[in-house]
């Protein structure tokens, strides 16, 4: 994505006002970084509703939270199960373990996140624009091609960024310190880009390789927690937190079958996209330090 001069240069002036002028230099990292260029309008438009919404009255704070998501797991189907050319991954037609498509069940396990934000506090309403990196996490389930007994195992290894703007209701009086830290709601609404590796896919003799591919789509959350001070800069949170990061997408083109103990050769396969979902339920544990 290619951003104007004249375009970096009003969007350099609004952060250096609002902000400081490291945090300006966003405008350039973003034309610059590959791999945050997807989501370079909604970073600086996010950003510059942030600052130009300022009220002076107002707590202003950059912060770095590192997080842990335990989320649910995810299914895997073809975009277009009657494809032919190229040809459908899964095809039509009900599994062997009695679901009504053919189709690759897992989960993600636990998700390290990295999340730096801009945080904007009004009496008891706080606002956040985060950005948040999830930089390796792993797809771990089952196919159910064959009988549920027999071997399927399906891999593969993700990796997203996104961009989110966030409101939070904490409920405190703002003078009495809760005993048992101060609760909260929240909800945002953003764009996420997913990257998924190669999937690996083990049958009892061959596995089967599917291209990975990129897609960048609408997110949103909703959350409910409860946050404990520990000092003056670190915060202690956990939460309820339901993601929607939009799909997950596999690569049309080639793919393989190879046979384990070599005694055929690889077979090249022409696929079509599949999908899954990037959504569900999870608990998050996170630390948030302020500056």
């Amino acid at each position: 994505m290619q951003i104007s001069s004249n375009t970096e240069n009003v969007i350099d002036f609004i952060l250096r006002q609002c902000l400081t002028d490291r945090a300006a230099n966003l405008s350039s990292i973003i034309s610059k970084w590959g791999f945050i260029r997807f989501a370079g309008k909604t970073v600086l438009t996010g950003l510059i509703v942030f600052c130009l919404t300022a009220n002076t009255t107002v707590a202003n704070d950059k912060f770095l939270r590192m997080s842990i998501d335990l989320m649910e797991g995810t299914t895997f189907k073809d975009v277009d199960c009657a494809s032919t050319n190229p040809a459908a991954l899964y095809g039509c037609g009900a599994g062997k373990d009695g679901a009504p498509n053919k189709q690759s069940v897992g989960n993600f396990g636990a998700v390290p996140v990295a999340e730096f934000g801009f945080s904007r506090t009004d009496g008891v309403i706080r606002y956040e624009f985060v950005i948040e990196y999830r930089p390796r996490y792993t797809f771990e389930g089952r196919a159910n091609f064959l009988a549920p007994h027999r071997q399927q195992s399906v891999s593969a290894k993700l990796s997203t960024i996104s961009g989110m703007l966030a409101g939070y209701l904490d409920f405190t009086d703002g003078v009495s310190k809760p005993k048992f830290g101060t609760p909260f709601v929240g909800l945002g609404i953003g764009v996420a880009h997913t990257r998924i590796g190669k999937t690996a896919m083990n049958f009892p003799a061959t596995t089967t390789t599917v291209p990975g591919e990129s897609h960048t789509d609408l997110a949103w959350m909703i959350t409910a927690g409860v946050k404990t001070a520990l000092n003056e800069r670190v915060t202690l949170e956990f939460a309820w937190r339901y993601s929607d990061l939009g799909e997950i997408r596999t690569g049309q083109g080639m793919g393989s079958v190879t046979w384990r103990d070599g005694s055929r050769d690889p077979v090249i396969l022409n696929l079509a996209r599949t999908r899954a979902r990037l959504a569900g339920h999870g608990i998050r544990m996170s630390l948030r330090y302020t500056f």
